[in-house]
């Protein structure tokens, strides 16, 4: 199965764009798990089970799994096999480098951790970024205008080809997108207009759009400035962290259903 299959599949079994991001901190976990030999573990396993028809993808942000320890690959790996497989599985690992250590990267978060996407910074070019293209089963989202106010500092840089610098990523991804179809573009909710241009200017590729919710943008200013174009919505905190009482799972279905 392609890449888009397997977006347009998922979303299809569950009726919804939601992504659901496991971004579990170990530090801030539910006093219920306390004794669990893994909490990590037993917290995405519990939201996983309270969300999995509502969900079309999941996405764990590696940094919070790098800093559970030496915990951190085992947690990554269990979490994926339990995800049901008709479910796309995202990487948020935001690597790029030049091309031997992308190499590197690549067979990780691809081979021995199979997700079906992964996030990559593009910024050090082509070399840096073809290691991660050459199978068409996986995708890649490429950061491309980012929800933090920060990315005003670099994104929005004109260049002297009378490009902002978030239009030249995007055109580059859409070059790279060929033959394989596995590239996709991250965009920021927080940033509706520009989700419209960014849509319009390239309408076949894939968007990961986060910053619904806590971060401030809505799953209906999403949709209105997405149309038709495929996407994947991420919640976070306002899923996964709707409660930190026993209760966790079922306040995380509950908010989930206001994201579907």
């Amino acid at each position: 199965m392609t890449f888009l299959e397997k977006i347009t599949s998922a979303q299809a079994k569950s009726g919804s764009m939601l992504c659901i991001g496991l971004d579990t901190d170990w530090r801030k976990l539910p006093e219920i798990l306390d004794d669990d030999k893994n909490p990590v573990l037993a917290f995405n396993k519990a939201i996983i089970d309270a969300t999995s028809d509502l969900a079309c993808a999941y996405k764990l942000q590696i940094a919070y799994y790098e800093a559970y320890g030496e915990r951190c690959y085992e947690t990554i790996q269990e979490t994926l096999e339990y995800i049901p497989k008709h479910i796309l599985t995202i990487g948020d690992v935001k690597r790029g480098d030049i091309g031997a250590t992308s190499e590197q990267y690549a067979y990780a978060w691809q081979e021995l951790f199979p997700f079906d996407a992964i996030t990559i910074n593009p910024l050090m070019g082509t070399d840096g970024v073809e290691p991660f293209l050459r199978r068409e089963d996986r995708g890649v989202f490429f950061l491309g205008l980012t929800s933090n106010p920060g990315a005003r500092d670099f994104e929005y840089l004109d260049l002297m080809n009378g490009k902002k610098l978030y239009e030249e990523v995007t055109d580059k991804v859409r070059e790279w997108n060929t033959p394989k179809k596995n590239a996709g573009l991250v965009v920021g909710a927080t940033k509706p207009q520009e989700l419209r241009m960014l849509r319009q200017r390239a309408p076949e590729l894939p968007f990961l759009i986060p910053g619904v919710g806590t971060q401030g943008g809505t799953m209906e200013e999403v949709k209105a400035a997405n149309g038709d174009g495929i996407a994947i919505v991420n919640v976070s905190r306002g899923i996964a962290g709707a409660s930190k009482g026993s209760d966790f799972a079922e306040a995380a279905r509950a908010a989930a259903r206001n994201f579907v």
